[in-house]
């Protein structure tokens, strides 16, 4: 039975490992195809190709680090990469939403992280926007980290009301 669970999760590195690279061909063709200023409509009015480089953190923080910043925001993502990873194997849980949330932050990590140590930034090139509102542009391995992360809180909310209901019928 471990070993079958065990097996069951390579499948889900290897699919993170899918997606890293579609990420990272993604990010091959935006540094090709776009230039700085000149935005590729997609969908009108919905979503647009911008190119840019992202030296800090999501939705653009902490871009004044210089060098010292750069490895250091290389060391927080090597970090969390690894707890990801040690709570993919150590987890209990084989159920595809603890398993995809993992795999798809895993995915998103190293896919920036590749980024930043290579070429001191993460290239993002995806531009959402509606009406006036505009998301600030972003990428599949950012797309990755926030399904991924999204999915865990669903996870931790579905797992408390779950507890809570076995809690309630067992003191009854």
């Amino acid at each position: 039975m471990k070993a079958r669970a065990f097996s069951w999760r390579v499948w889900y590195l290897l699919a993170a490992f899918g997606i890293y690279m579609v990420d990272q061909m993604s990010k091959a063709w935006a540094v090709r195809a776009l230039r700085p200023g000149q935005d590729k409509t997609v969908i009108r009015g919905f979503l647009d190709f911008a190119y840019a480089e992202n030296p800090g953190i999501a939705f653009g923080q902490l871009q004044e680090g210089g060098s010292m910043g750069r490895w250091a925001l290389a060391a927080l993502a090597s970090a969390a990469a690894v707890a990801v990873l040690t709570y993919f194997f150590r987890t209990s849980r084989n159920d595809d939403r603890t398993l995809g949330a993992c795999a798809l932050l895993l995915a998103g990590i190293t896919g920036n992280l590749t980024d930043r140590v290579r070429l001191g930034h993460v290239i993002d090139f995806i531009h959402a926007h509606a009406g006036d509102y505009h998301w600030p542009t972003f990428n599949v391995a950012d797309a990755c980290i926030c399904v991924g992360a999204g999915l865990l809180i669903l996870d931790l909310i579905l797992e408390g009301r779950k507890q809570k209901q076995q809690s309630t019928v067992s003191s009854q």
